[in-house]
């Protein structure tokens, strides 16, 4: 039997164990990436983590496979489909935010180059690597947190909040908030 030292907060489902082991922390530079779990952070806002993961995939039918120039050119009769979709959480509020958020994704990649060019620059393009002996105490939000969430909002950004924020930065590896026990704390 296997008994590698997990983060506590994955233990016990293995969903959640996979996206622990496999994704979580791991340092994500490819913008088609970072803009998929910039979505699915948004919908999470408000729910658990493991209820966004289990629809994972109807999202990416959903979302045209998270095609952020897809998704940027919705049309109404599109997002009236998406609403209709059980396999998604059907928020209008999410949904909509998801169309302006492609928009605005591409407005940073038109500025800066590429969205990872200007998300990683908050961290000094360098993951932050924390010391949490319990995920409990892992911050929700931080400084960074919150200016990034400041400056996305200013962009016309919708859904991303600090904690919202903060979260995108842990499951992409801007921050290694792994405890410092979990066999993946030095792996990535």
């Amino acid at each position: 039997m296997n008994e590698k030292h997990r983060c506590g907060w994955c233990v016990g489902d293995p969903l959640y164990e996979a996206y622990h082991d496999e994704e979580w922390g791991v340092p994500v530079y490819d913008d088609a990436t970072l803009f998929e779990f910039l979505i699915l952070e948004t919908f999470q806002a408000g729910l658990s983590w493991i209820t966004i993961l289990r629809k994972r995939e109807n999202f990416r039918k959903a979302f045209d496979n998270f095609d952020y120039k897809k998704i940027a050119s919705y049309e109404q009769s599109k997002i009236d489909s998406l609403l209709e979709d059980a396999g998604i959480i059907r928020n209008k509020l999410k949904v909509k935010a998801t169309v302006t958020n492609a928009q605005a994704f591409m407005d940073i990649q038109d500025e800066f180059g590429s969205f990872s060019k200007y998300i990683w620059s908050f961290v000094k393009d360098t993951p932050i690597k924390n010391k949490i002996k319990d995920y409990k105490e892992a911050p929700a939000t931080t400084p960074i947190s919150d200016t990034l969430s400041k400056d996305l909002k200013k962009r016309g950004f919708k859904f991303v909040g600090s904690t919202v924020i903060y979260a995108h930065m842990q499951a992409t590896g801007m921050v290694n908030d792994h405890e410092v026990n979990c066999f993946r704390y030095n792996q990535v």
